[in-house]
């Protein structure tokens, strides 16, 4: 079983998340929070696998708590809940060491298969998400007159498509099938630019394919 803790002030967000949890046969919720403070204290007492994490909340926000929990706790794994209009806390989730994004009006299975995902050591993300923080790193880079330095020049041309394909905000299957590639082999992939590069997630790799302005192949 995949142990869950939900945090989110909104009381009706985390009826319905523990509904949908309840309703999975390898999901289940040992707990709720209703703000950042009481999620620290509950991550240390019930030691989850994965937490569920709203970004804006009272007494202390969810980059905080994600912070505080990651330090103490490194093996487990946070997954950011975001609404659209959430941009300006994107990255300091990242940076604070959250693991994934995903909206909250995400389909139940795209949340589902997120939880999961992340409990197995990927890193899920809602793919309007990755696209906005990419978007970001765009605009960022135009904005400085000049490109960042680009990644490793010890990166295969495989790794080089994959690594810009992320960029493009395109999932493991997406990019599959875009070069005709097994899933696990994409997977592969990512893994050895995580390696080259010092990138822990694939939404750090994605910011530095925009940033250093590597593009999809044709």
């Amino acid at each position: 079983m995949i142990r869950v803790l939900l945090v989110d002030d909104q009381r009706l967000v985390r009826a319905g998340l523990r509904m949908l949890c309840e309703a999975a046969p390898d999901v289940l919720v040992v707990g709720e929070a209703e703000d950042g403070r009481r999620a620290i204290d509950l991550a240390g007492e019930l030691r989850p696998d994965v937490i569920l994490m709203d970004l804006r909340m009272p007494l202390v926000d969810g980059i905080t708590a994600t912070g505080r929990i990651l330090a103490a706790h490194p093996a487990t794994r946070v997954v950011a809940l975001t609404t659209f209009d959430d941009d300006d806390h994107l990255y300091p989730a990242l940076a604070a060491g959250a693991c994934g994004f995903l909206v909250k009006d995400a389909a139940p299975a795209e949340l589902l298969d997120g939880i999961r995902r992340a409990a197995g050591g990927d890193d899920p993300f809602s793919t309007s998400v990755l696209r906005r923080l990419v978007g970001r790193a765009v605009r960022a880079r135009n904005g400085e007159g000049e490109r960042r330095p680009g990644p490793p020049a010890d990166l295969t041309r495989r790794e080089r498509e994959v690594l810009s394909l992320l960029g493009a905000g395109l999932s493991n299957g997406e990019i599959a099938e875009r070069l005709h590639l097994g899933v696990t082999t994409v997977k592969t992939h990512v893994s050895s630019l995580m390696a080259k590069t010092g990138a822990t997630n694939r939404v750090r790799l994605a910011v530095l394919a925009a940033r250093s302005g590597v593009t999809p192949p044709r």
